[in-house]
């Protein structure tokens, strides 16, 4: 009976250090906020996998951009017992209950690419240079019109992102930091006269909303006028604008694309691009926003620094949360090969 009870207690003994080796570092939530844009699947894999390859649990959720549902899934989060939430808000005010009840947990926070507005209880955010992503698209349409050599006047109209998405804002103050300038000057024409945010802007980011405003900007402002350029934030926005203008017969050798930008480098956009349809579109390395949302992670749970590189932008009305700031890329057909396919993002066969 002792022989029996020493080799079990042996074989406890030996398993012990295969179970510590085994055992993760904790669960990480991720709320994601739809998965009707490639880019956000492609996030929320990334995530999953990095944090995997560290050794954390993790619970991915897509809200399918409705606010509640986003909210509902944090709560139901949040009693599971996370060390971490990392969030890609639907709508960045609507979350200071729920992180207080993070909080209260002990849970960490970290605004993953879209602030989160109005809570102290934002730990770290993780996104790339928002306001460098509208320079770039600019800078596009300045150099593709020869603005700096003083061409011009040419006909331009303005798109911006989600109002609730506080990235809108920076991409389009980025813009016209570059843009304006010339329209001040007679250099660009804004036909429409629709300039700001408010009148710009595109609710959820949504195709179709961008496709039936091009069209009532194309009919009321360009029946005797052609349009040399569209500022456009985001490459879904960017594929409804191009339908409404090949609609009217944008696209052929009488009546050429105007300069169209976009953003993410989402695949039907880069074969737009190829397709000589779109112009431009910014590229923002997914798979590098989650290894620093991941080191972030490492870090914090580690009582070790937390690596960032911008402590003064990113003021979210109660506080400015530490944050790191990944470099976008500007992607044209002169490089989208050398960015997207030789690093691995896409595959040549998807082209």
């Amino acid at each position: 009976m002792k022989k029996h009870t020493l080799v079990i207690l042996l074989g406890l003994a030996g398993l012990a250090p295969l179970a510590a080796h085994a055992a993760d570092k904790g669960l990480v939530a991720i709320s994601m906020p739809t998965k009707s844009s490639a880019r956000w699947i492609a996030d929320g894999s990334n995530m999953v996998k990095s944090l995997q390859a560290k050794g954390y649990k993790t619970d991915l959720q897509y809200a399918e951009d409705d606010i509640p549902n986003q909210l509902a899934q944090i709560e139901n989060m949040i009693t599971k017992g996370p060390k971490v939430l990392v969030i890609a808000a639907i709508d960045g005010t609507t979350l200071s209950d729920a992180l207080s009840k993070a909080a209260s947990k002990g849970i960490k926070v970290i605004a993953y690419d879209r602030l989160i507005k109005g809570s102290k209880n934002v730990d770290y955010y993780a996104t790339f240079d928002n306001f460098q992503v509208g320079v770039m698209q600019a800078g596009y349409i300045e150099k593709a019109l020869h603005l700096k050599e003083g061409k011009g006047p040419y006909n331009i109209e303005l798109f911006g992102g989600s109002p609730d998405d506080n990235n809108a804002f920076f991409f389009y103050n980025g813009a016209m930091s570059v843009l304006k300038p010339y329209i001040d000057k007679g250099k660009l024409v804004v036909r429409s006269k629709q300039l700001g945010m408010d009148k710009v802007s595109t609710l959820r980011w949504d195709g179709a909303v961008a496709q039936a405003r091009m069209d009532n900007l194309l009919s009321a402002n360009y029946s005797n006028a052609k349009v040399d350029a569209v500022l456009s934030p985001y490459d879904g926005l960017s594929i409804g604008i191009l339908s409404s203008l090949k609609g009217v017969g944008y696209g052929t050798p009488k009546l050429p694309m105007p300069v169209v930008t976009g953003q993410d480098a989402e695949l039907p956009s880069v074969k737009s691009i190829l397709a000589h349809e779109q112009s431009q579109t910014v590229f923002k390395d997914t798979r590098e926003l989650a290894k620093v949302t991941s080191d972030m992670i490492d870090a914090m749970l580690a009582n070790k620094p937390v690596p960032v590189n911008d402590t003064k932008t990113y003021n979210n009305g109660v506080k400015v949360v530490p944050s790191y700031l990944l470099k976008p890329i500007s992607v044209d057909i002169s490089n989208w090969k050398q960015v997207l396919v030789d690093t691995g993002y896409y595959s040549k066969g998807m082209f």
